[in-house]
């Protein structure tokens, strides 16, 4: 529980430099951007890339900026660019997958595995769950007629964004941009 806190706390304490809110401005732009490259395969799937600038903000700052930008994000996005009606639920679940990949990224090391682990917690609940609950409360269907088809979305995407991701993090670590972006003598 002192180790959630103290991780609690410091990811707290990157909202003070203004380099963290300068990063997240370049990393919000980036996402608003790949947004416009969905895919939209029926009313009830989409497949994006603008979740990976926010994953990176999960790595960099940890859960309370992870949360924080995947909330105003949601909301920026649909303010920019509306898609279907506007529901607090799926911000909810911005934040709630900004905090779980942040507790799980923030100040550990960019593993296959770790990057593995944290996609599937995150599906589970958020999209496949949550999701699939606001979905259904919006449209009027039933939830458990929702479900197989988000399943699957989800199982098939759960390896293909872990892999992508983990890619353009280790190939951000090994050029150095995670240190140039976190260095604290702008």
């Amino acid at each position: 529980m002192k180790k959630l806190t103290a991780l609690f706390t410091q990811s707290c304490q990157e909202a003070k430099q203004m380099q963290t809110i300068t990063v997240c401005g370049m990393l919000a732009a980036i996402a608003i951007v790949l947004g416009y490259y969905t895919i939209e395969i029926g009313p009830y799937i989409k497949i994006g890339f603008s979740g990976i600038p926010n994953r990176l903000v999960d790595y960099l700052f940890g859960p309370v900026i992870g949360g924080c930008f995947g909330g105003m994000l949601d909301l920026l996005k649909y303010i920019i660019k509306p898609s279907g009606q506007f529901f607090p639920g799926f911000t909810f679940d911005a934040i709630l997958a900004g905090v779980l990949y942040g507790c799980m990224f923030y100040q550990k090391p960019f593993t296959l595995r770790r990057v593995l682990a944290a996609k599937f917690i995150v599906v589970l609940i958020c999209n496949v769950f949550f999701n699939t609950l606001w979905i259904s409360m919006l449209y009027g269907k039933a939830f458990m007629v929702l479900l197989p088809a988000r399943v699957l979305k989800n199982l098939i995407m759960w390896p293909i964004d872990s892999v992508l991701l983990f890619s353009i993090g280790r190939y951000m670590e090994r050029i150095g941009a995670f240190k140039v972006l976190k260095k604290s003598s702008w």
